[in-house]
């Protein structure tokens, strides 16, 4: 008998089988348990460090710079770090681009510039009195409209029409 005072013996097939399933259950319940308990910890910590860098970041960097509770071992000098990325950005690099820039540039070549293309106020009032869904989607939607339309506008022509300068629109 595997059970004092009573009549189940673990020689019963569907005895084994159910009592497998149930320990297989636990164990799913207690990793999922485990899972959570995991999340929990991980959102609570975020949640503190993101309060703690609303009200004071000097605590937050010093909290995450403590190796006991971060694993790693004391950081770098500040002088040898100041060292190194001086040394880094005062060098001179050469760079070699390789002969398929070469390549790129006479397949490029060949490429015609394109006409610069001018917009003129009437022409923006044209396009608005064309797009009627413009006056439905509101004034901010209107001009990140426009400025979507003005892709091939020069670069002197866009500042004037993302600045807000509205052309008359006849009804």
């Amino acid at each position: 008998m595997a059970f004092a005072g009573t009549n189940i013996s673990l020689s019963q097939p569907d005895i084994t089988q159910k009592l497998t399933e149930r320990i297989d259950d636990l164990k799913q319940k207690i990793a999922a348990w485990g899972k959570r308990i995991r999340r929990f910890t991980e959102r609570s910590r975020r949640f503190n460090q993101n309060r703690l860098f609303q009200s004071d970041q000097n605590r937050l960097y010093k909290s995450l710079e403590r190796p006991e509770e971060c694993g790693a071992g004391p950081g770098p000098y500040q002088a040898n770090t100041v060292a190194f990325w001086r040394g880094l950005w005062s060098e001179p690099v050469n760079h070699s681009e390789g002969p398929w820039t070469e390549v790129v540039a006479s397949q490029c070549a060949s490429i015609t510039t394109m006409d610069p293309v001018t917009v003129t106020p009437d022409d923006v009032a044209e396009a608005v009195r064309r797009a009627p869904e413009l006056e439905k989607s509101g004034a901010r939607r209107t001009a990140s409209l426009l400025a979507e339309g003005v892709h091939g506008v020069s670069r002197c022509a866009r500042p004037s029409v993302s600045r807000g300068s509205r052309p008359e629109v006849a009804p």
